[in-house]
């Protein structure tokens, strides 16, 4: 076989191959790559999801933790992994918005992902060690100002949802927080039941569990409305820290050149996951609130994450905060 024949075999052979993979995607277990630790509520969503998508992918959906740099880390490894279906990547807001305005990453949010689904969001809720004496929010905000110190607050890492919460508390209140980063809002989680730290700006989905347990002590919840799964606990505006919103959503991405079918195919597993009563429940166990199906399409993610870059950036820039 001389060169030539060989070399129009193989370019052959490869676009066979090439058009065939979306039909035969996927003959083998895929990776969600999560970029917090274990136990989290990025974690739990991420479990959850997996699990009901193997249903329809017919493959395995493991999960792998890769953590640090609030979260940059994992994208990171998401945007490096071949685009050919088998690595998809968890994110939300703190990964795939705020981290572009304080790290100098290696790689570009929008133009290195290609956006796959919308994923649920859920209110914040501001929680502290049973060990603070403040029983409302009113008296919390008393202590917090009164400390000869800022509280310690627990984060995920600079930029991660936690963190962008406690800055936005700190501007509504005038109260100056220290922060104190963990790889992951599970970890922080555990030192706020120890009592190593004082409070965090949690997601509800996170932190419910614990407050149900006695184990941490609830204030409020970030949304104009209560959550349906903590109707107990009061919003911002009940309890006395008025327009206090922040609800946090996340998404799926695939690296970039990934196949338009296949694309297609892990968002249609997404958005029959999100169908299922059974998961419906077990996210609104977690507050977790599904977004209207005109905007679980790849084009709507791209056009909400664009939009939310436009919004945040420029406020998280003017924070200057700087990586932990």
């Amino acid at each position: 076989m001389t060169l030539r024949v060989f070399v129009a075999t193989l370019a052959v052979a490869l676009a066979h191959a090439a058009h065939a993979q979306p039909q035969d995607y996927p003959s083998r277990p895929l990776t969600m790559i999560v970029p917090f630790a274990a136990g989290g509520p990025t974690d739990t969503l991420g479990r959850i999801l997996g699990e009901r998508m193997r249903a329809s992918l017919g493959q395995t959906v493991v999960i792998e933790n890769v953590t640090g740099a609030g979260g940059s880390i994992g994208v990171g490894r998401t945007v490096r992994s071949a685009p050919d279906g088998y690595t998809i990547g968890f994110g939300h807001l703190g990964t795939n918005v705020a981290n572009g305005a304080i790290y100098k990453l290696g790689y570009d949010l929008v133009a290195d992902l290609e956006p796959v689904v919308l994923l649920p969001s859920n209110p914040m809720i501001i929680v502290s060690k049973n060990a603070v004496p403040a029983k409302s929010l009113k008296e919390l905000l008393a202590w917090l100002k009164a400390r000869p110190a800022p509280a310690a607050a627990g984060t995920a890492g600079a930029g991660s949802g936690s963190h962008i919460a406690g800055l936005y508390f700190e501007n509504v209140t005038g109260i100056k927080l220290q922060y104190v980063p963990y790889r992951g809002t599970g970890p922080a989680m555990n030192d706020l039941v120890a009592g190593q730290i004082d409070i965090i700006v949690d997601q509800l989905s996170n932190s419910i569990n614990q407050v149900r347990a006695g184990n941490i002590r609830a204030y409020a919840v970030t949304d104009t409305k209560r959550a349906e799964s903590a109707s107990d606990i009061p919003t911002t505006d009940e309890a006395g820290l008025p327009g206090f919103y922040f609800t946090f959503w996340h998404a799926l991405w695939a690296p970039k050149g990934t196949p338009k079918d296949i694309v297609a195919k892990l968002n249609d597993a997404a958005r029959k996951a999100l169908q299922d009563p059974t998961i419906r429940k077990r996210l609104e166990d977690l507050s977790n609130e599904v977004f209207p199906s005109d905007q679980l399409t790849p084009e709507a993610l791209a056009a909400f994450h664009h939009a939310e870059i436009a919004k945040w950036w420029p406020i998280i820039k003017a924070a200057d905060i700087k990586a932990q």
